[in-house]
Parts: structure tokens; sequence; C-alpha cells
């Protein structure tokens, strides 16, 4: 008896050193871990890469400058958005001649942060109609520029998807490597990893609108032929059931599409799927659990706008911190510094220099132009770096949830880590053959709590 009682009590003081572990029943905060995830320098240098990229392509196409700016900085996209404007057309006629040119990257560019900073305002007030709005604002802006100017849009949009193919993939793949067995390739593993997928990861978020589009096409063709006399509109009336099958087909797709989207590039990063893998689990994780899904993003969304403040405002002190101090070693209250660089404010990282007096301050603001523009795209960089972190880990969250697959679990492949041909990656019982994936899990204790 008395061992018993010694052993109890032994027991419950080892109970009440331990932590009170309120959420350990839960897998939602595992979220939390994107943060950290999405600074490690592998991703941010990966991600600021393709940011440079994307601008650097927009830049040397905006050489022609299509964009109409009538007196006043008002563009064609800002007529389009207006609801009591004049009208896009008109406002070409009337100002194609006398007013002012830009490209479409550049009024793309600066519409669409106004409307990420009041989407990330409109979730830190819980403002819904707010966030809606804005939300779908970035979209039409994209349909302004589709309609408009196309063969530009099409070609922007193509270089987009696959710089992005190539660089979020390899984001993910890290990030599924990081999350699940807590290995972090180096950057050259991750290339070559989004590089052997490319074609999957660019072809994932295709095929879908490719099914839309194939499956529309047959029901305007419907239409079509409703045009025959007599037996154009017997055919629409005998073939409508076909339609709303199809139009059913469409709508399905496109919901799965929309919600399902942020998980394509996990999965092939997880898995080392295919596109049609990356559909297909995509979908059946959204239709399976869609409250959980949703949830999952609201979540994310919510961390991420803190943690996108919380970033900005560390990018505004550098900046603000070498204003000051630059200002105290200048005399003449600072006017030579103000014409080069008149200092940051946290809406406007960069600022507007003043007309530069002669060569000298000239290429002087130039050069300071570009080293903000590097601090400003390494804030970007962080967003997209998020972006792929946070969406990897809800992908595991889910495949635990749906497949009941454990969260250590993740596909591997000889070479992968630089190794070697002859040593197997980390976490493989033996050498596998450098062509065939092998699925290796690497078991860190229990994962399938229960939320």
């Amino acid at each position: 008896a008395p061992r018993g009682v010694d052993w109890l009590k032994g027991r419950k003081m080892v109970e009440e050193k331990e932590p009170i572990r309120v959420f350990e029943g839960f897998l939602f905060p595992r979220i939390f871990q994107a943060f950290r995830m999405s600074i490690q320098p592998t991703k941010l240098i990966l991600a600021f890469v393709a940011v440079a990229a994307i601008c650097l392509a927009g830049r040397i196409m905006d050489v022609s400058q299509t964009v109409v700016v009538r007196p006043g900085g008002t563009t064609e996209l800002d007529e389009f958005m207006d609801p009591n404007g004049t009208g896009v057309a008109r406002h070409i006629r009337l100002f194609a001649a006398a007013g002012e040119r830009t490209g479409v990257f550049a009024t793309l560019w600066s519409y669409q942060a106004r409307q990420f900073h009041e989407v990330l305002y409109g979730v830190l007030e819980f403002d819904v109609p707010k966030v809606r709005d804005h939300v779908g604002n970035y979209f039409q802006a994209f349909a302004w520029a589709l309609l408009y100017h196309p063969g530009y849009t099409i070609i922007l949009f193509a270089i987009c998807l696959a710089v992005i193919s190539l660089v979020g993939g390899a984001i993910c793949r890290i990030a599924a490597l990081q999350f699940a067995q807590g290995e972090k390739p180096g950057l050259t593993e991750a290339l070559r990893f989004g590089a052997r997928k490319f074609y999957s990861f660019l072809t994932a978020p295709l095929t879908p609108v490719g099914i839309i589009v194939v499956t529309g096409v047959s029901v305007v063709l419907l239409g079509l032929v409703g045009n025959i006399r007599y037996v154009g509109e017997l055919s629409v009336g005998v073939f409508l059931p076909l339609a709303l099958l199809a139009a059913a087909l469409t709508t399905i797709i496109a919901i799965g599409a929309v919600a399902g989207l942020n998980l394509m590039f996990p999965t092939i990063a997880y898995e080392d799927s295919d596109c049609f893998d990356a559909i297909s689990r995509s979908f059946s994780y959204v239709y399976a659990k869609p409250w959980r899904m949703g949830f999952y993003t609201v979540v994310a969304v919510g961390y991420g706008a803190i943690c996108y403040l919380f970033v900005r405002c560390f990018c505004y002190l550098v900046l603000a911190i070498t204003h000051v101090f630059l200002k105290l070693g200048f005399v003449g209250e600072n006017a030579k510094l103000n014409k080069m660089w008149p200092g940051p404010a946290f809406a406007d990282l960069r600022g507007v220099a003043a007309a530069p007096e002669n060569w000298s301050t000239s290429a002087a603001a130039f050069l300071i132009d570009v080293w903000v523009l590097v601090v400003v795209g390494l804030m970007v960089a962080f967003v997209i770096s998020f972006y792929f972190s946070a969406n990897t880990i809800i992908y595991a969250l889910m495949r635990n949830r749906v497949d009941k697959t454990s969260l250590e679990e993740v596909y591997t492949y000889a070479g992968e880590f630089a190794a070697g041909p002859d040593v197997p990656p980390p976490g493989a019982e033996g050498p596998s053959d450098e062509t065939t994936p092998a699925k290796e899990s690497k078991p860190k204790g229990k994962s399938e709590a229960s939320e």
C-alpha cells in the first residue's frame, strides 16, 4: 500500500508539472506554423525570383503602353470599374489622341495592390461585404484586361502561370517535406522537383477550365442549331435535358475548382503525382468536408493578414530608420536627400521623389528606388511563400481527416537531397530505383487527433 501511495503521489507531481495543452486535440493550430515556414530563406529567395521575373516581363511588355489615361489620371480600368462612368469605348475614343498612355501591367499592378489592401483591412475588421466587393473588383480587373487587351493579357497570363508553376511547386515541395518530416531541401533540390513536375503543376489549374469550356461549347452548339427553322426548336426541346446536365457538370467543376484550387499544387508536392490526381483529391476533399475546408481557409486568411501587417511594419521600420539616419548626415534641411528619396510611409513604402536637379542626383534616386523595390519585393515574396506554405499545411490536414493518412507521410525519391544515387533518402529503409517514387513515412507521434 505505501508503495502504491508513493507511486500515485509521484504521478500526480509529474502531471502537475506538465503544461496544459488546450489545443492538443485539434489540428487547426498547425496552420500557425505557416509563418515560421514561410520566412525560410530558401522559400523567400524562390518567391522573390518569381516576383522579379513577372515584374520584369510586365515592364518589358509595357513598352507598348496601350492603356489610355485621360487628364487627371483616370485610366481605362477606372472607367470600366466605375458604374457611373462613360464607358471604356467612349473613354478611348475621346482621349486616345490627347490623353497619356501607360502599360497594362502597371495599371493592373497598381489597381490590384489597392484591392489587396482593402481586402486585408476588411478581413481584420470582420467586414464581410467589404471583402466580397473588393475580391469581386479584383477579378473584374482581369476581365477588363482580357476584354480590351486580349493578346497582351493571354501572353502575360502564360508567363505568370509558367513562373508560378515552377516556383510555387518548389515552395510547396519544401513546405511538404518540412511539415511532414522536418526536412529542408536546398534550393537546387526544390527547383529540380519543380522542373520535374512542371507539366503537372502547369496543367492542374488549366484542366478544369478546359473541361468547362468544352462543356459550354456543346451547349452553345445546341443554341446555334436552335436557329434552324422548325428543326431547331424541336432539337432544343429534345436535347435540353442534356444541356441541363452539362450545366450541372459545369457548376460542380467550377465550385470544386474555385474551392480546391489551393490544394492542387500541395497535392502534387506531397504525392509526387500528376494533374489528374491533384484535381481528384482537391475536389474530393472539398466536397467530403466543405465546412472543415472553409474553416481552415478562414483561419489561414486571418492569420495571414496579421502576419502580413507584421512583415509590412518590419519593412517600413527598416526603410524609415535608414531614412532617419541619412537625414542626420545631410545638411541644408535635407533638400538633396528629399530630391533623391523623400522617405517611406506605411501606406506607400516606395514614396515618390521630386524631379532631380542633375545627372548624379537622378542616378542616385534611381539606385535608391531599386533598393527600396528590393525590400518591397521581399514583402511580396513573403505573401507568395505564406500562401503556398499555408495551403500545403491545409492539404495535409484535409488528407488526414478524409483519407486518414498520417501527417508525417510524404513521397520521397532517391537523390532528392543530393545524397548520391546509392544513398537512400531520409526515412527510407533501403535503396530504391531513382525513377520510381517510394512512399516513405517517418512517424513522429500521434497525428490523427480529433477536433
